[in-house]
């Protein structure tokens, strides 16, 4: 009798989990470009620097300093690139490279931004860091950007996302390379020039990005993708 019973309870619990796994399935980002491909962040990269630690106040202070020592220009750039798009690379590449005129070229670059923070976000989630600017709100008085304490910090997504589109943009524009990437770099660092960002939030970007890079560049159909945004590009 308790062998049926247990029984019936063994297949009750067979069933729901038959239930509940496309669920979880069904919640997790398509992720076309990456697929099964896409990088663990939080296996990838070094955790950031524990709070209350001397490493982690050298690091505010850094943060602290960066941001005290920005120019005016150097804030409005930050500003500018709160909202972070293929376009801001435009100095590195020509004057032409706007909105509007390039759909494929803004449609496969949404499509690295979407993947991007699917997998930047299990990283943020993951290790829950605080921005400078909840961390020393007396310090930081005018970050370009004032999100939730829950929108978290490590790692960078603007430097994550930078990097890889300067690696993308190399292979399209291969003679701009070092302009391109210099440009990358950039816009991560404006981002402690901003107040919303630790150093060692931009260095993990960059390495998540070029480990995402090279993820993109093996897939068949980002590859597909890339040879019909660099005939648009020629063509302009």
């Amino acid at each position: 009798m308790k062998l049926h019973r247990l029984s019936a309870v063994s297949v009750a619990l067979f069933a729901l989990m038959l239930v509940v796994a496309p669920l979880r399935a069904a919640e997790k980002p398509s992720l076309p470009y990456l697929g099964a491909a896409a990088p663990d962040a939080v296996a990838l990269l070094a955790p950031p620097p524990v709070l209350g630690s001397a490493e982690a106040a050298a690091d505010l202070e850094e943060a602290y300093q960066v941001y005290l020592a920005r120019t005016p220009a150097e804030r409005a750039r930050a500003q500018d690139e709160v909202k972070h798009t293929v376009f801001h690379f435009a100095p590195a590449i020509g004057p032409w490279l706007v909105p509007g005129k390039f759909p494929k070229t803004e449609a496969m670059f949404k499509e690295l931004e979407r993947e991007t923070k699917a997998v930047t976000s299990v990283a943020k989630k993951h290790w829950q860091r605080i921005r400078p600017y909840h961390l020393d709100p007396a310090r930081f008085t005018d970050p370009v950007e004032h999100e939730e304490r829950t929108d978290y910090s490590y790692p960078s997504g603007h430097s994550t996302r930078a990097t890889l589109y300067a690696l993308v943009l190399t292979e399209l524009f291969p003679a701009q390379r070092e302009a391109i990437l210099a440009k990358g770099r950039e816009s991560g660092w404006l981002r402690v020039q901003g107040g919303v960002h630790f150093p060692t939030d931009i260095y993990a970007g960059r390495v998540l990005g070029q480990e995402l890079a090279r993820d993109f560049l093996h897939s068949e159909a980002f590859q597909r993708d890339l040879a019909a945004v660099r005939a648009e590009l020629a063509a302009h």
